[in-house]
């Protein structure tokens, strides 16, 4: 059991026996207290007992992609037993009133180390204020941090996010008071180490340990044996192998030698503590319902959004594994042409999945990345983030086709934070546009107020350089040259006139001979 020989002291690592804390002995015991035990005495009462001893300023790995799969009862726990200064690593923070929301209402959390703030209105809040502070992390370069240090790896190189303000540094992790950009207060990010390998960019990313994990588990065994279902399972096997002190929530615990060995997820030698969940609410946070495409049309889309989602549909290839963002590009999966078949991805965990359910299909154990409620196709399989990231930075997918906020002339693309107004964080996105597989851009032409969207620079911070193909809008479609760096309008709608584009485009492009029409190419 050599990891127990470790315990940290004041934010460092050190061996026993070295003037210890009482943060430091606080971790000792907690150490000691699993390290001589028999197995089957991982089996805690209850999740208070659970997160009894976990102190102020640990550092917690908390599983769970949005409110799917996260550690309910441990985390009621630990609102109720009080720790303050905490970090706290996971995707994303609940939302406001459930999930890690609840320890940021109780201001239990200092820092977050996350993807994605969505829809979580508080998180957002306390960032911009400069009471909370975030390190927005690439959500593949999040899992794999975290599975690198369960795996006793220190570093790695990724080419995600290569030449945006991730590697430059400087991006703040705490704002100053009402959420000044200057001053004793500010924390910034610092920049990464860049290393070019095959003529290619990638920048050096440190692993993530914790001091406890908090999961959420479907089965286990009194060894600590876990399995997961369906799209629960997502970054709680990452977070379980890179703490000193795992505790597993679960729904149900069997004896030993019931579960099939080819069946589990995370082996009990990484789970340290397990509790039997008494109640799981497995709050929703989009119930989706399946609806035909022609009444979802008719109900959700303006003539121009649909436009753009018909002629998106038209990229897909028989075949193809595809990966869709949120909101439009979801949408285009409704319109496959006739005789074709796709693959859809989600990297949370799933590959293969369906229509939206119907009210009686619905399980909160199986959404997609948009946090809405799927179903699975025959052939469909379940996975852990960190192999969900690794299909897609191994090139495995196909397609990528996502929003923008912004697009420059020779394909920059951004996409995930308007400074000092909108903090949504960059969530898969880095990843996916920088793997090398074809991105493609739905979206509307012109912002609100007819602000221009495609661009000679973009003015916002980048998710990826000349990483986009494509770009699809109401009012055209346009591939980017990317040995020239220029836009080439190569389809027009029929609303709209070359001028019409010339006016709402923010700059130059070509246009191809004998220009189709979108609706027809």
């Amino acid at each position: 059991m050599a990891l127990r020989a470790w315990t940290r002291t004041g934010g460092a690592v050190a061996r026993r026996g070295v003037a210890a804390t009482p943060l430091a002995k606080t971790f000792a015991r907690a150490l000691s207290d699993t390290a001589g035990r028999v197995r089957s005495d991982k089996i805690y009462a209850n999740a208070d007992e659970a997160v009894a001893d976990i102190p102020d300023g640990a550092k917690l790995l908390v599983g769970g992609f949005g409110l799917c799969g996260i550690p309910e009862n441990l985390i009621h726990a630990l609102v109720k037993s009080g720790p303050r200064g905490l970090t706290a690593v996971s995707n994303n923070a609940g939302v406001d009133d459930f999930g890690l929301g609840l320890l940021l209402q109780t201001g239990q959390i200092k820092r977050m180390i996350s993807s994605y703030v969505g829809e979580n209105k508080k998180f957002e809040e306390l960032y911009l204020s400069g009471e909370l502070e975030v390190e927005l992390t690439p959500q593949g370069t999040l899992a794999e941090r975290l599975r690198a240090g369960g795996a006793g790896i220190p570093a790695f190189y990724t080419p995600t996010a290569a030449g945006t303000l991730i590697q430059e540094g400087g991006f703040p992790i705490k704002f100053g008071p009402g959420g000044a950009m200057e001053g004793p207060e500010v924390i910034r990010a610092n920049p990464r180490e860049a290393r070019e390998f095959n003529g290619r960019q990638y920048i050096m990313e440190e692993a993530i340990t914790g001091d406890f994990a908090l999961v959420k588990a479907w089965k286990a065994d009194d060894r600590g044996n876990l399995i997961f279902r369906k799209t629960a399972r997502n970054f709680n096997p990452e977070c379980a192998k890179a703490a000193r002190v795992t505790i597993a929530e679960v729904e149900e615990i069997v004896p030993a030698g019931s579960l099939d060995p080819d069946s589990v997820h995370v082996p009990g030698i990484y789970v340290d503590r397990l509790i039997l969940g008494d109640s799981y609410e497995k709050r929703i946070e989009k119930r989706t319902i399946y609806r035909p495409p022609s009444e979802a049309a008719s109900k959700s889309l303006n003539p121009a959004r649909e436009r753009i989602i018909r002629r998106a549909a038209k990229e897909f290839r028989d075949g193809m594994y595809v990966n869709l963002g949120i909101g439009l590009p979801t949408m285009a999966s409704n319109y496959l042409p006739e005789g074709i078949k796709i693959e859809m991805q989600s990297e949370n965990g799933l590959l293969g999945f369906g229509p939206y359910p119907t009210e009686e299909e619905v399980d909160p154990d199986l959404i997609n990345a948009g946090k809405e409620t799927v179903t699975m196709i025959p052939g469909s399989s379940t996975f852990s983030s960190s192999e969900s990231f690794g299909m897609i930075r191994g090139a495995h997918v196909d397609l990528t086709v996502l929003g923008a906020l912004q697009v420059a002339e020779n394909g920059d693309l951004a996409n995930w934070i308007i400074p000092g107004k909108m903090v949504k964080g960059m969530g898969g996105a880095m990843d996916l546009v920088s793997s090398g597989t074809r991105v493609v851009v739905t979206m509307e032409h012109t912002a609100k107020g007819g602000a221009h969207k495609l661009l000679k620079a973009c003015s916002l911070p980048l998710t990826g350089r000349s990483v986009v193909d494509r770009i699809i809008t109401e009012m055209g479609v346009f591939d980017v040259d990317k040995v020239t760096g220029s836009l080439v309008l190569i389809e027009i709608s029929p609303e709209h006139s070359l001028e019409d584009i010339r006016a709402a485009t923010g700059c130059d492009f070509t246009v191809v001979d004998n220009l189709p029409s979108m609706d027809q190419a």
